[in-house]
């Protein structure tokens, strides 16, 4: 009877551990990624944003979901990815791709938090009310792209200061494009250059703008902060050295392919950063609580190798503040 009532106990845990164990596997959080650009392009700052998370134990396969969406640069599609993943119940959306992701999530639910990565001001793009109270259900990481226009144009000019023709590329899709445009200005007229802006929101566009930028007899090239600009740094560091462009872009991921010069901020640390931010809400912080935190890490990365093939000799004032350099 014992050895019976044992078997039967077994029996009884054997039919109880499973739910038990599904109840678990259930109780993994669910984060939505929501994505202007293809996921492809955007590795290291998806690292980085896995890194954020790990930090605080969520580890994706094991303690963590993530759904991933993307609009693949289509970005008429953006507004039904979010509803997709507002229909799938995650549990926290965070955006890639800039303000027009950010824009889409925002529009898409009042309730599911949204953690945004932008380069601009999120007030003036009205996702919070202030940077230190966003109120409502997002919250996110800044770095403002902007700010480091005229120290874009300052490095471009410390390195080739004969230069008075100065391209400048801008995706006219972007909100933000007419204050990239109207910063790059002021200080193109504080140094005394000429800025010559051309447009790129299509593979097309940017070879147009390439050929515009030849004809005008550009010097050298100021290629502006975009997610889709990014997505297309291949095509746009080889046009730049098929017309020997000296060319200064806002991300590192530019100069590790070949880019000349890249100044900005470092992508995979925002992201590692709303990586944290998702984190502390899956733990149950509320984001309308959670000031807009700034991206603080830039750099500026040097290509040594695409210097010598174009001729150019890099001051060694500028090798020494490169937090990388290239060789």
């Amino acid at each position: 009877m014992r050895r019976r009532a044992f078997i039967a106990g077994l029996a009884g845990t054997a039919l109880w551990s499973p739910p038990a164990l599904f109840a678990q596997q259930q109780a993994a959080p669910t984060v939505g990624l929501l994505s202007s650009v293809p996921f492809n392009t955007r590795r290291d700052q998806l690292d980085g944003f896995r890194r954020g998370l790990a930090e605080a134990g969520f580890v994706e396969g094991q303690t963590l979901t993530i759904e991933y969406r993307s609009a693949e640069n289509r970005t008429d599609r953006l507004p039904s990815l979010a509803a997709e993943l507002v229909d799938r119940r995650v549990d926290v959306i965070v955006t890639i791709g800039g303000d027009i992701s950010a824009g889409a999530a925002k529009s898409a639910t009042t309730t599911i938090p949204v953690v945004f990565v932008t380069g601009f001001d999120p007030v003036q793009s009205g996702f919070v009310a202030s940077l230190n109270r966003p109120g409502g259900n997002i919250t996110g990481v800044n770095f403002l792209v902007v700010i480091t226009v005229a120290k874009r144009l300052e490095l471009l000019s410390e390195l080739v200061p004969a230069a008075v023709r100065i391209g400048m590329l801008v995706n006219p899709i972007n909100p933000n494009a007419a204050m990239s445009r109207r910063d790059g200005q002021s200080a193109a007229d504080s140094l005394s250059k000429k800025l010559l802006v051309v447009e790129g929101s299509t593979e097309h566009d940017i070879d147009a703008a390439f050929a515009t930028l030849a004809r005008e007899k550009a010097e050298t090239l100021l290629v502006e902060a975009d997610p889709f600009l990014l997505a297309r740094r291949e095509q746009i560091v080889a046009l730049a050295a098929r017309h020997k462009f000296p060319s200064l872009y806002a991300f590192r991921e530019f100069a590790i392919i070949g880019g000349l010069m890249s100044y900005g901020t470092s992508l995979a640390n925002a992201y590692r950063e709303a990586g944290i931010y998702a984190a502390k809400i899956l733990r149950g912080e509320k984001p309308g609580e959670l000031p807009v935190t700034q991206a603080s890490k830039f750099e500026l990365v040097l290509n040594l190798q695409t210097a010598k093939t174009l001729g150019l000799n890099v001051p060694l004032t500028l090798q020494v503040a490169a937090d990388e350099v290239i060789e």
